[in-house]
C-alpha cells in the first residue's frame, strides 16, 4: 500500500498556497492511501533531472512533484507549484544523500552548474577564497560533496554564500556558513554531531535516506495523520527537528538534564518534544511546567499541536504555583492568602515596632532570597548563612535584628492563619518530601531561569530521583525576574548532562547580532556556579537591520510607530503578526490612539486570542515566550529603561543594584528578540543608557 512522505520544503510552501489550491492538495493526498497511481495521475516527467521524479495532478493548473521509490512504497512529496513552474523545478533540481549524515538533500543542480564556472573565473581576480583554510578532506568529512566543494572554492565574500542558500543543499550550506563565521571544523562537527553516522553511507540509496531523514521528512501513515500535519502548515517545528535538537529530545539521561541556548534556538520546542517522547514511554505522568500561567497556556497549545489524545492524556501542563496550591489544598483546604499591600504593611509595622533602619523591600527580599531560598529555620542558621548576591553586608547585630523581624513576620502569619505563595510552596514541598507517592514520573521545566529556589525544591520533591526525572530548558540571558538559584543547592545535579543549542531559527542575523550587543560584557551566571555565554548563537536568516529612532516627544514617537506599522501591514504583514512592547503599561495609551487614528485595531497582549486580527500591545514582561514577524519596542528612554522602580539605589545595596540593572538589560534583550523579520526601537527625549552604550 503506498505511503506518503512530506518534505519540509513542501510544508513551508503549503501555507503560501491560495485556499482553493490548498484545499485541493489536502483532498488529493487524503485519497493517496487508497488510490491507484493511475487514479492520482502520477506521470513521468520529460527532461527531469532525476528519473524518479513524477508529477501528480492537483487540478488543471497545479502539479505536485513526487519522488518515487526504487523499492518499497514510500513516495515523497517535494513541491506543489503551478504547472509550468513545477516542471521547470523538476528539470532544475535533484535529490542526493549526504555522505556524513545519510540524510536526503535537495539542490538546484542547474544553478550550481551555472555558478561554478562563473565564480571560478571571477575568483581569479578577487580576494582570497574564504575557505582556503579548510582542506578538501575536512569538507568531505563534514558531508560537503564534490560539486559543492567546487562551488565553495570560488567563494570570496560571505555575501556570495548568503545568496547560495537558495540552491545549495541545506545541511551543506549550514556547514559552510559555520566555517565562514569562524567556527573550526571540530566546532561545526559538534553542531552536526547528532546526525553524523558512524558507519559508511550508501549515497546511492535514496530510499533509505528518506526513512532516516527525520529532520526534514515526515512519513505519514494515514490520511488522518496527514490532515493533522496540514492543519499547522506554518508550525513546521512540530514535525521537523534539527539533529542537534533531536539528540536532546531522544537522549536517555541517568538523572536531571538541561538544554540551554540563546533566543530562538528552539529550547521550548525541544522541551515540548521531550515531554511527548517521555509520555510515549508510558512510565507515568509527565508534568510540563514554568513560572507563570500565561506561559503555561502557551505550552499547553504546543502540546495540543504535538501530541495525540492518548499521549496528551499522560501530560499535565501547569505552572508551579498551581501544583503547590493543589498539594496544599489536599491536606489543608484553600489557603487564605496575604495580599501584596497587606504584606508591605506588615513589614512596615514590624520596622516601626522594632525600630529598625531597614526598608520593607529589603526585609521582604532578605526573607525570600536568603531565608526561604536556603531553608533557614533558626537564628543560628541565619547568622551563619551565606548571603551571596545580596550585596549589602550585615554585621552580627544587624543580622540579629533582621532575623527578629523575619521571625515576627512568620509568627504573625501563623497567628492570623494567613499564607503567602512562598509559604504555600514551602508547606507543599514538606508534604511531598514526606510522601513516598510522587505525583509525577517526569518533569519538564521551561524558562527555568526565572524560577525561585523554593519553586525548584517543590519540583524536586514532586518527582522521584530516577533516570530522566527532570528536564530543564532555559537561558539565564533572558532572566526577567530577581530569582537566582544554584541547581546543586536545590538538589538537582546536571553535571555531564547539559546541552547547548546555537542555531537561531526565529530572528534574522541582523536583529540577533544587534540584540546580543545589549548584553556584551555582562557576566551572567549559569545556575551552576559559573558564567554562561551565548556568544556562539547565530542565525542564517538575513533581513534589514533594526531601526532606531529618537523623537522630541511621546506624541511624535507614537505617530512614527503608527506610520511604520501601517507600512508593515501594507507590505503584507497581518496585524496579529505585529507586536509592540513597552516597559510600563501607561506608555501604551498614546501609541494605541495613534494606531486607532490610522485605522489600525489593537489588543492588549494579556487579553489577545488567536481570533483577534489586531496589533498586540503589552509590556516587555508579557512578550516573554512569544514571537512576531515585526516588533516595535517603544519608550526606550533614559527615564523609562531601566525603570527606576525596578532598580535598587546603589547607595542602598550596590550588588543588588548591579543585578537589577542586568535584569533590566535582559528584559530589553528579550523584547527585541521577539522579532523575526523587522525590529523598530524608539524613544522620546534622551535614549536609554543601554542604547547609548552600544555606540561606544
Amino acid at each position: 500500500m503506498p505511503t506518503l512522505a512530506i518534505d519540509k520544503g513542501f510544508l513551508k510552501d503549503l501555507g503560501r498556497l491560495a485556499k482553493p489550491v490548498y484545499h485541493r492538495v489536502t483532498e488529493v493526498f487524503d485519497e493517496f492511501e487508497a488510490a491507484t497511481h493511475t487514479g492520482l495521475h502520477l506521470e513521468k516527467i520529460a527532461n527531469a533531472r532525476n528519473p524518479r521524479f513524477r508529477s501528480i495532478r492537483i487540478d488543471q493548473s497545479w502539479r505536485g512533484i513526487v519522488l518515487a521509490p526504487v523499492t518499497g512504497d514510500v513516495y515523497t512529496l517535494l513541491k506543489v507549484l503551478p504547472h509550468d513552474d513545477a516542471y521547470a523545478w523538476a528539470a532544475r533540481s535533484n535529490v542526493s544523500v549526504n555522505s556524513a549524515t545519510g540524510g536526503i538533500e535537495i539542490r538546484d543542480e542547474a544553478e550550481l552548474d551555472r555558478q561554478i564556472p562563473e565564480r571560478a573565473e571571477a575568483a581569479k581576480t578577487a580576494s582570497t577564497p574564504i575557505f582556503n583554510h579548510v582542506s578538501d578532506g575536512e569538507l568531505a568529512t563534514l558531508g560537503v560533496d564534490e560539486q559543492v566543494r567546487a562551488f565553495a572554492r570560488t567563494v570570496t565574500d560571505p555575501a556570495q554564500l548568503d545568496a547560495a542558500k537558495t540552491f545549495l543543499p541545506e545541511t551543506q550550506w549550514d556547514v559552510l556558513c559555520g566555517l565562514a563565521a569562524g567556527f573550526t571544523p571540530d566546532e561545526v562537527w559538534q553542531d552536526l554531531g547528532a546526525q553524523i553516522l558512524a558507519e559508511p553511507v550508501d549515497t546511492d540509496d535514496i530510499d533509505a535516506a528518506i526513512l532516516r531523514s527525520r529532520e526534514r521528512v515526515v512519513v505519514v501513515t494515514g490520511p488522518d495523520e496527514l490532515m493533522d500535519v496540514f492543519a499547522y502548515p506554518l508550525a513546521t517545528w512540530r514535525v521537523y527537528l534539527h539533529p542537534s535538537q533531536r539528540a536532546v529530545v531522544d537522549a536517555n539521561n541517568n538523572g536531571p538534564a538541561r538544554v540551554t541556548g540563546g533566543p530562538g534556538t528552539g529550547k521550548t520546542v525541544v522541551a515540548l518534544h521531550r515531554a511527548t517522547a517521555l509520555a510515549r514511554r508510558g512510565e507515568g505522568k509527565v508534568l510540563v511546567t514554568t513560572f507563570t500561567s500565561t506561559l503555561s497556556d502557551t505550552l499547553q497549545t504546543g502540546i495540543d499541536m504535538l501530541a495525540d489524545d492518548k499521549i496528551a492524556a499522560r501530560i499535565e501542563v501547569s505552572h508551579v504555583d498551581r501544583i503547590a496550591h493543589r498539594v496544599f489544598r489536599k491536606t489543608h483546604g484553600a489557603p487564605h492568602l496575604l495580599s501584596t499591600d497587606d504584606e508591605k504593611a506588615l513589614w512596615a509595622g514590624l520596622i516601626d515596632e522594632l525600630q529598625l533602619k531597614f526598608t520593607p523591600v529589603f526585609l521582604a527580599e532578605e526573607w525570600r532570597q536568603v531565608v526561604l531560598a536556603r531553608r533557614i529555620g533558626s537564628a543560628d542558621e541565619y547568622l551563619a548563612a551565606k548571603r551571596s548576591g545580596r550585596g549589602r553586608a550585615l554585621g552580627a547585630t544587624q543580622r540579629a535584628q533582621v532575623w527578629q523581624a523575619i521571625s515576627e513576620f512568620e509568627d504573625t502569619l501563623t497567628r492570623q492563619g494567613v499564607w503567602t505563595h512562598e509559604t504555600v510552596r514551602r508547606e507543599a514541598t514538606r508534604l511531598l518530601q514526606a510522601s513516598d507517592e510522587k505525583p509525577f514520573r517526569h518533569i519538564i521545566v521551561d524558562e527555568a531561569q526565572d524560577l525561585s529556589p523554593d519553586q525548584w525544591r517543590l519540583l524536586r520533591a514532586a518527582v522521584a530521583e530516577e533516570p530522566d526525572d527532570i528536564f530543564i530548558a532555559g537561558d539565564t540571558h533572558q532572566r526577567i525576574y530577581a530569582n537566582r538559584v544554584s541547581l546543586r543547592e536545590v538538589g538537582i545535579n546536571i553535571a555531564g548532562r547539559s546541552s547547548r543549542l546555537s542555531i537561531n531559527y526565529r530572528t534574522t542575523a541582523e536583529i540577533l547580532g544587534w540584540s546580543l550587543g545589549l548584553l556584551r560584557g555582562e557576566a551572567i551566571d549559569d545556575m551552576e556556579g559559573g558564567l554562561d555565554s551565548i556568544a556562539g548563537c547565530r542565525s542564517s536568516v538575513h533581513g534589514p537591520p533594526p531601526v532606531l529612532r529618537g523623537h522630541a516627544s511621546a506624541d511624535a514617537e507614537a505617530a512614527f510607530i503608527a506610520a511604520t506599522v501601517t507600512d508593515w501591514i501594507d507590505g503584507g504583514v497581518a496585524p496579529s503578526e505585529i507586536g509592540i512592547a513597552v516597559r510600563s503599561k501607561w506608555v501604551t495609551s498614546k501609541i494605541q490612539r495613534a494606531l486607532h487614528n490610522a485605522g489600525i485595531d489593537t489588543v492588549d497582549l494579556a487579553k489577545a486570542t488567536d481570533d483577534d486580527d489586531a496589533v498586540r500591545i503589552g509590556t516587555m514582561h508579557r512578550m516573554k515566550g512569544l514571537e512576531f514577524r515585526c516588533v516595535a519596542v517603544a519608550g526606550v528612554s533614559a527615564d523609562q529603561v531601566p525603570a527606576a522602580s525596578a532598580v535598587t539605589p546603589v547607595e542602598d545595596d550596590k550588588k543588588t543594584h548591579d543585578q537589577d540593572l542586568e535584569r533590566e538589560r535582559c528584559l530589553l534583550f528579550v523584547a527585541c528578540t521577539r522579532a523575526r523579520e523587522q525590529l523598530l526601537v524608539t524613544w522620546p527625549g534622551e535614549a536609554s543608557p543601554f542604547l547609548t552604550a552600544l555606540e561606544n
